[in-house]
């Protein structure tokens, strides 16, 4: 400890540990610096050798927020960064590859980072395609539903789909590729699926993205499978009451797992009673060639 009463956690001293920035629960800039060394093992390999978005919170949840892409000028050395083109020219971005780096964001009191779906290596060519299943009201039976059907749709198309909670209303369904499609060529195929789907159930699901637009029907977002989109990653804590965390659920846990019953405060009982899901996810990655030819038409 210093002579200011700061703490060391994973290498990086915490100033202000102290700081609540989730009001209602208690969880302070400490605590999300710890729960952040302790899940690295875990959320690691969903960062490493991507772009990050960081969402920041310098005064908790109750307060001003704002999201940071660059770099900003006090960053240490050690943070790795990648430069990405932009509307606005070359950018360089965080790059998250080990505990330290995972803890010093935490330190700069960023909540969520959000991931490029693809790598520093292949900027261009996405290695994964997510759904959103966004809901309009709070009917999760129907967002269930909705997610299921997006889960069989691909799952018969060849693909391998994983579902984890967003910490927020809905879920997400992620599909691992091979990094060899370009992201026009992903999202316009993950366009066609929600296509098909809505043209399945019109009353369930929607490509509308205005929520004015939307009635009480579920949103397919596909939008987040584009250059320099970013999704939340497993394991991510979301600025909501309760702290809680985007989580790796299994299929079979989809009737029983809300999208935010994962939390900062339970989410080590979950991982000391299960099998990681996801675990060895990356082996089922494929590319889309096979799947594009079943689709219907």
């Amino acid at each position: 400890m210093s002579a200011r009463g700061d703490l060391v956690v994973a290498g990086v001293e915490i100033s202000k540990p102290d700081k609540v920035l989730f009001p209602d629960d208690g969880v302070t800039k400490l605590d999300l610096a710890r729960y952040y060394e302790a899940i690295a093992g875990r959320m690691l390999p969903f960062l490493a050798g991507r772009p990050i978005n960081m969402q920041r919170f310098p005064d908790g949840i109750g307060g001003a927020s704002f999201y940071e892409k660059k770099v900003p000028s006090h960053f240490p050395d050690w943070v790795r960064t990648v430069e990405v083109d932009t509307a606005d020219g070359p950018q360089r971005q965080v790059v998250v590859d080990d505990t330290r780096s995972l803890v010093y964001l935490a330190q700069q009191a960023c909540l969520t980072p959000h991931t490029w779906l693809s790598t520093a290596d292949d900027l261009d060519h996405p290695d994964e395609m997510v759904f959103d299943l966004d809901p309009s009201d709070d009917n999760l039976r129907k967002v269930r539903r909705a997610t299921r059907m997006v889960g069989e749709f691909l799952d018969d198309l060849g693909l391998t789909p994983y579902l984890k909670t967003t910490g927020s209303r809905g879920y997400h369904v992620v599909v691992p590729l091979r990094p060899a499609a370009d992201f026009d060529e992903v999202r316009g195929f993950a366009r066609a699926v929600a296509e098909r789907l809505v043209e399945r159930d019109p009353h369930l699901l929607t490509l509308e993205a205005r929520k004015a637009k939307r009635g009480d029907r579920v949103l397919v977002d596909i939008m987040r499978n584009g250059y320099g989109q970013t999704a939340v990653p497993p394991y991510a804590v979301r600025a909501r009451p309760g702290a809680p965390v985007s989580a790796p659920i299994g299929w079979d846990e989809l009737s029983r797992v809300t999208p935010a019953q994962v939390t900062v405060a339970n989410l080590s009982r979950r991982l000391a009673a299960k099998e990681d899901p996801w675990r060895g996810w990356r082996r089922h990655a494929s590319g889309l060639g096979r799947a594009q030819k079943q689709l219907p038409s």
